[in-house]
């Protein structure tokens, strides 16, 4: 009992540091999202993160901290019924944090491992998730999904990035990668083999966790 008070206590800091608002079903799900991760961890190893202590910071937050930076994007926008792509989500990150957060969302997990998309599967059945999706399978052998944004936190290059998951963002849309330091050799590439451009690179801030982070925005060339 005293470690889940602790963990909700670091929590509502981190959300308020954020600028999230998270009423008690929110913080719940999350909460509950980390302990059926270190739980699955024990038999499947989704993550080489081992415990909940670590999750907070590692996993949680680090996906709480893009929360605010999408969904200005998308009010911008005013998309009324966004739709969100992991790619290479692995156990769901940041793809079902984002899904508890914002329950308007509909966000796809993909990932090539079976045994990640299947926690994706469980969890959203026991969070009730209806709007967390799981798709097993490889992201350029995809039906292009027409994402609002596609976004991805551990996934290789911007130009891999780009190129195979670029065909799933809407017309209008954004790919939006989750880096540590700003990847300007990255972008160099990017911008010399793609029509794919770096429109804004945005500082993350991660409570608890002393990392650079940062949220590299690509859009189209011509577009904005």
């Amino acid at each position: 009992m005293a470690a889940a008070n602790d963990h909700g206590r670091r929590l509502a800091a981190a959300a308020q540091a954020l600028a999230i608002e998270l009423d008690a079903g929110k913080a719940s799900a999350l909460l509950g999202y980390v302990a059926q991760l270190e739980r699955w961890n024990r038999t499947y190893n989704l993550t080489a993160v081992r415990n909940a202590e670590q999750m907070l910071a590692q996993h949680l937050f680090d996906s709480l901290a893009v929360a605010t930076p999408l969904a200005s994007v998308l009010d911008k926008n005013t998309v009324n019924a966004p739709r969100i792509m992991d790619v290479g989500s692995g156990a769901g990150l940041p793809g079902a944090v984002l899904a508890i957060v914002y329950p308007q969302w509909q966000v796809y997990c993909v990932d090539a491992v079976e045994k990640k998309t299947a926690f994706i599967r469980q969890i959203a059945g026991a969070l009730r998730l209806p709007n967390l999706h799981a798709v097993h399978g490889r992201v350029e052998a995809m039906e292009p999904l027409e994402a609002d944004i596609v976004i991805s936190r551990a996934f290789a290059s911007l130009v891999d990035f780009a190129t195979l998951a670029g065909p799933h963002v809407a017309p209008g849309g954004h790919l939006a990668a989750m880096k540590g330091r700003e990847p300007q050799d990255e972008i160099n590439t990017l911008e010399q083999r793609t029509d794919w451009r770096a429109s804004r690179i945005q500082t993350l801030l991660v409570p608890e966790l002393n990392a650079q982070r940062c949220l590299v925005w690509l859009n189209r060339q011509g577009t904005l």
